[in-house]
């Protein structure tokens, strides 16, 4: 059997969070944070509890590569189009994929904090995917076809690294989740934003969906063992701040028309 249990993988986890209070820092102490809100122990049974990628030849191989042959119909669409916005996870910039969901603008510039915490939670879910990655090798779509296009830019190199778990699926569901923390009011439409940057994954032609499914689920235990860790409340505390300023100042975003539009589009 493949999948394992978050609950009770969680449940354990709490075990080997470190168990220190972390003081609330300003602005000014955000470098000096460390690189992620977990412990490596933590990443670690996080990464170990992934399952395998599906047996070559197998049942859910096969129903991978046809679901992802499928996908190769949405080139060039909107759905394309929003997939290759997606593929920029640095906090700074995929802040932006939330405007929609939250209904108001927040500027990078203007949320030091928050954008600390989403460097955090990407290292975290990126270590985690992969730790995860080393265990089995798992050829991309865009591995195993050398002609399939992907919405990025790939080189040689990049089209032959591993594709289980999806890495981008694990940050942007850890992204969902914490930022439905921070906002609980829009935790819908911002948790949904998390799994479709997982989606956009497939539209790629980067990762098979098990891979993509694998890898959120993995960037849900990450996100919520971050909501629970020590110290976290504390930025988060800081965060709102920033959050209900960019509320108060009702900026909307240009591209919420044409990512309404995109997500409309079934996938194939």
């Amino acid at each position: 059997m493949r999948r394992a249990t978050l609950g009770t993988l969680l449940a354990g986890l709490m075990l080997v969070c470190p168990g220190a209070t972390a003081e609330a820092k300003s602005v000014q102490d955000v470098t000096t944070e460390p690189a992620g809100y977990l412990a490596h122990e933590t990443v670690m049974a996080l990464a170990m509890a992934v399952p395998a990628p599906p047996t070559p030849g197998s049942a859910e191989d096969v129903a991978d590569r046809t679901a992802s042959a499928r996908l190769a119909a949405l080139e060039d669409t909107d759905r394309w189009l929003l997939a290759t916005r997606h593929a920029e996870l640095r906090p700074a910039l995929a802040l932006s994929h939330f405007d929609c969901a939250l209904g108001f603008r927040i500027e990078a510039a203007e949320a030091p904090r928050l954008v600390a915490i989403l460097m955090r939670v990407l290292h975290d879910a990126n270590e985690a995917a992969e730790l995860a990655k080393a265990r089995a090798m798992r050829a991309r779509p865009v591995g195993d076809d050398p002609e399939r296009r992907a919405c990025q830019v790939v080189t040689a190199a990049q089209r032959s690294t591993p594709s289980h778990p999806s890495g981008s699926a694990s940050v942007g569901r850890a992204y969902g989740e914490v930022m439905a923390a921070l906002v609980p009011d829009r935790s819908e439409a911002v948790l949904e934003i998390g799994r479709q940057i997982g989606v956009s994954r497939m539209v790629c032609g980067m990762h098979y969906p098990s891979d993509v499914s694998d890898g959120a689920t993995l960037g849900l235990g990450v996100g919520q063992a971050i909501i629970a860790s020590p110290g976290f409340e504390a930025d988060a505390t800081a965060a709102r701040v920033e959050i209900d300023a960019a509320r108060s100042a009702a900026r909307t975003s240009p591209a919420c028309a044409a990512e309404r539009a995109a997500l409309s589009i079934a996938l194939p």
